[in-house]
Formats: C-alpha cells, structure tokens, sequence
C-alpha cells in the first residue's frame, strides 16, 4: 500500500511515499553534498535502522515523479513523533525540498488524534538544519540526543 501526503515547493510537486521494492534503490542512491556527510550517515544506513531497527518508517521524498531525498518517523513512548534522517539529494538542495518534506510529516502528524508533539535533533553546528527546523516551529530546549540537540515542535 502507498502511503503518499502531497506537497508543493515552487512549481514542483512533492510527497512522501512508502520505501518500496520499486523504489528503494533510488533511495539509497540519494546523496547530500560532501560537506553535509559529517551531519547525516548514508541513507543505506537509515534504510537498515529501519528494517532491523523496528522503530523507524522510511519515507521516500519524491518531486515531480523523481526520488530527491529521504527522511523517516517513528512514534514514542509518548505518542509523540520523532523525524529523522532527513537527507536531500544535493541536486535538489536548495529548492525548498527539505522543508516541504517536514512541513508534510508535521501536517500528517497533526492528523492524528493522538499526536500532539513532534521532535527532531541535530548537530548544534548544522547551521542550516538549525535555521531549517526553526523556520519550521520547532524549538531547542535543554534536552541531548548523545551529541545532538533536540527540538520540538506542537502539532
């Protein structure tokens, strides 16, 4: 089954849709600039957290038919949400991709009956994915993640 919530940067059409047989290998050939890879791992890593990790849902970001990024979910303990392992292919960087991709998360997140909070976290040096995030909503408190800094964000 498909799991698809549309979007829109600029003209370009954008949803999350299941990771799939078809489509998994776009997935993972996903790749920021070389610069960015000190902030996120591979998104072949991401890919095994989720199948052998048990929590995580990995989400396929797609624009105009084409896979251009990934970022997956989990639910906590809390009933909040949890978004992770953004990554946006370099060729799409700078085209909204990464904030239409969590504005998405956090309008099906509010959706639910039972969600009422979303977090993330991020290298405190990660100036972009802190300006990113803050344009988003979310807000830093005095809560880590090991070397993270997590922010949340009402829905």
């Amino acid at each position: 089954m498909r799991d698809v919530v549309p979007g829109m940067i600029g003209a370009m059409d954008i949803e999350l849709a299941d990771v799939t047989e078809a489509n998994w290998r776009d997935v993972a050939a996903v790749r920021p600039h070389a610069d960015q890879n000190r902030f996120v791992a591979p998104t072949t890593y991401y890919l095994c957290l989720c199948h052998y990790g048990g929590q995580w849902n990995p989400l396929a970001v797609v624009a105009d038919g084409a896979v251009v990024g990934f970022v997956m979910w989990a639910e906590d303990t809390d009933s909040s949400r949890w978004i992770g392992g953004l990554v946006v292919d370099s060729a799409a960087q700078r085209q909204g991709v990464g904030s239409a991709a969590v504005q998405a998360l956090l309008d099906r997140f509010a959706a639910e009956s039972d969600c009422h909070e979303a977090a993330l976290s991020y290298q405190p040096e990660n100036v972009a994915a802190r300006s990113l995030y803050a344009s988003l909503g979310f807000v830093e408190g005095d809560e880590w993640d090991d070397d993270e800094i997590v922010a949340r964000c009402r829905v």
